[in-house]
């Protein structure tokens, strides 16, 4: 490690760290600390509310009682005149009214919120259903029939008379599109308690707009937003006024149904972090849920935050100049040189680092530079070489090809000639014609269709030789014959599947060679039903010595050494294509052979 290093980390480690470290943990227990004391501060507010809410409802369902108890509601069910039972309309003679619809009626008067209330006749004596007990201007009442097949009034009938809260937009075809809370319940005549009507009373969020306000104004809470939502999520009541009617995030949503009791958490609303708390109203489906912006709440840590991390990157400036101005001299230099040394890590052999200076460095940079050149002068050498290697490889192959083919194929014409077999004789000689001009061009690639014409002529030639020993198949699409391809590439794997694969079988032989053109490369399949192959001979094919090789052939020229030409053609690909193109070869022994040859889709002139 050199100076510089050891005097950087030496401040980093003992000063800038520990004070980052200290920070950090000051900040994280300071907001822990703030969400945990919120979160019990909203809960216990929101309980109160909660509080608040049912007191409304209480007092309401105590005013309702009250007229069920007194018969107010049952005398307006049989009423003669359902239009007369107004209790609110100021035309009507007091005198009219008996006792009990007088004091019922004082009772309303003094209840500011009632904002309209009627009955359903669930027994249909009257011509009207609907009887208005406390009017409301433009608001048309669900008629009882459709009331009927609601799914609320089987639940108001299993009640029995327990009433039923309804908040806003729960149901607007009953209650309308007004921020109006409604309850609904059962009214039972009073002598005989068999059902008569339904009572549906709606009241104003006046009283819970106070509560809100009350408990925002002049407090640390002012910027919290409350909500009454069901347990879909669903905004009821928005003190805000903007989401009644829409739904929570799924997020907050999720929270929702796994509440309980109470429930405190940090997530996200409209796209900003905040605190949520969500307290259950036991005796109603609904929850209270209050949104805070977290940014609010941390307003004070956040600034301390900034002037922590100002200052640690003032300590840090002042540590980097120090470094630049007394170190930098001797180490920069060095460190140009590392980091050339990763470009040549990474294979960018042209790298080379600008000499500048008169002393020891300068000998450092032009010994860096002098070892690139010699690496990259060793690098050609070795492409040369492995050309070369590749060059007489496709020699020797062709060599092996050569001499013993040859010689049995012209002794093949000369049985043929002496057989007086003229058209055979000229066909065969046609065949080894174009089996030699192929052979003997200079051209390391070849169209496709060139070398299906000279591994057809080979076919023909060893099929006349060995006639009961095999069949074959030839289907290439017409579209592949101007790809190009290293020329003996397929004649070295049929002749693997012939020698070897055929070898001792009793049966007739079958070779298939198909194509498949992609959308940029092709697949050649050379498909056998020989002998197969062994793992290790797989193996020797894939993995073997190709000097050792070379040194048999020296040895032994006639010798058949299995899998040389499959070898050779392996190589050459993987040289001339790269790693993912070359041979791809399937066998078992018994099951015949599978060789399949990847190579890169282009035609003459195109580049690759």
């Amino acid at each position: 490690m050199n100076l510089r290093i050891k005097l950087f980390t030496a401040f980093l480690g003992l000063v800038i760290i520990p004070l980052f470290i200290l920070g950090i943990i000051t900040f994280l227990v300071t907001f822990r600390s703030i969400e945990t004391n919120y979160s019990e501060q909203t809960e216990y507010s929101l309980k109160a509310i909660g509080y608040s809410i049912k007191n409304i409802f209480h007092e309401l369902d105590n005013v309702t009682d009250n007229g069920i108890a007194k018969g107010v509601f049952q005398e307006a069910l049989v009423s003669q005149d359902p239009d007369s039972q107004d209790l609110t309309d100021a035309a009507a003679n007091q005198l009219e009214l008996n006792a009990n619809q007088r004091n019922f009626r004082s009772l309303l008067y003094n209840h500011p919120a009632i904002d309209y209330a009627f009955l359903y006749n669930v027994h249909g004596y009257k011509d009207s259903k609907v009887i208005t007990i406390f009017n409301k201007e433009n608001f048309e009442t669900l008629p009882y029939e459709q009331f009927k097949d609601h799914p609320l009034y089987r639940e108001v009938m299993k009640l029995n008379g327990i009433p039923r809260w309804i908040a806003p937009h729960e149901y607007p075809e009953l209650t309308g599109s007004d921020n109006v809370f409604t309850q609904i319940r059962l009214i039972k005549d009073l002598d005989s308690f068999k059902r008569v009507g339904v009572l549906v009373v709606q009241i104003k969020n006046w009283e819970f707009e106070k509560i809100f306000q009350n408990l925002t104004l002049g407090s640390k809470m002012q910027d919290t937003r409350f909500f009454l939502v069901n347990n879909d999520g669903k905004v009821l009541y928005d003190f805000h006024s903007e989401l009644n009617g829409q739904t929570l995030q799924p997020s907050i949503q999720k929270k929702l149904a796994l509440t309980s009791d109470s429930l405190s958490f940090k997530g996200k609303f409209n796209g900003e972090e905040s605190v949520i708390s969500i307290y259950n109203l036991k005796e109603y489906p609904w929850k209270l849920v209050s949104v805070t912006s977290w940014h609010y709440l941390s307003q004070e840590v956040t600034t301390f935050a900034k002037w922590f991390v100002a200052i640690i990157l003032v300590c840090v400036l002042t540590a980097m100049l120090f470094n630049v101005f007394f170190m930098n001299r001797i180490t920069g230099t060095i460190g140009v040189i590392v980091r050339f040394m990763r470009k040549v890590e990474s294979g960018d052999l042209n790298a080379r680092v600008d000499e500048k200076g008169d002393d020891e460095l300068l000998l450092l940079q032009q010994g860096f530079n002098s070892q690139m050149d010699k690496i990259n002068e060793l690098f050609d050498q070795v492409k040369r070489e492995q050309l070369q290697k590749a060059n007489a490889e496709l020699r020797v192959l062709q060599a092996q090809i050569k001499p013993h083919f040859l010689f049995n194929t012209l002794e093949s014409i000369n049985v043929l000639a002496v057989q007086n077999e003229g058209r055979k004789v000229s066909e065969m000689v046609l065949r080894l014609a174009s089996i030699l001009r192929i052979s003997i061009q200079d051209k390391e690639e070849i169209s496709l269709g060139l070398e299906i014409e000279h591994l057809r002529s080979y076919l023909e030639i060893q099929k006349f030789r060995f006639e009961e020993l095999f069949e074959y198949e030839i289907d290439l699409p017409a579209e592949m014959r101007n790809c190009m391809l290293l020329k003996l590439t397929l004649q070295p794997l049929v002749e693997n599947s012939i020698q070897h694969g055929f070898e001792g079988i009793n049966y007739k032989g079958m070779i298939k060679v198909t194509g498949i053109l992609e959308e940029d490369r092709i697949l050649l399949r050379v498909e056998d039903n020989g002998i197969g192959m062994s793992n290790e001979q797989l193996s020797s094919i894939q993995y073997a010595d190709p000097e050792l090789d070379l040194q048999t052939a020296k040895a032994y020229p006639s010798h058949e050494r299995r899998g040389l030409g499959l070898r050779s053609v392996f190589d050459r690909l993987r040289f001339q294509y790269g790693s993912k193109y070359g041979l791809f070869i399937c066998s078992q022994p018994g099951h015949g052979t599978v060789i399949q040859c990847v190579i890169p889709k282009y035609e003459l002139g195109d580049k690759i």
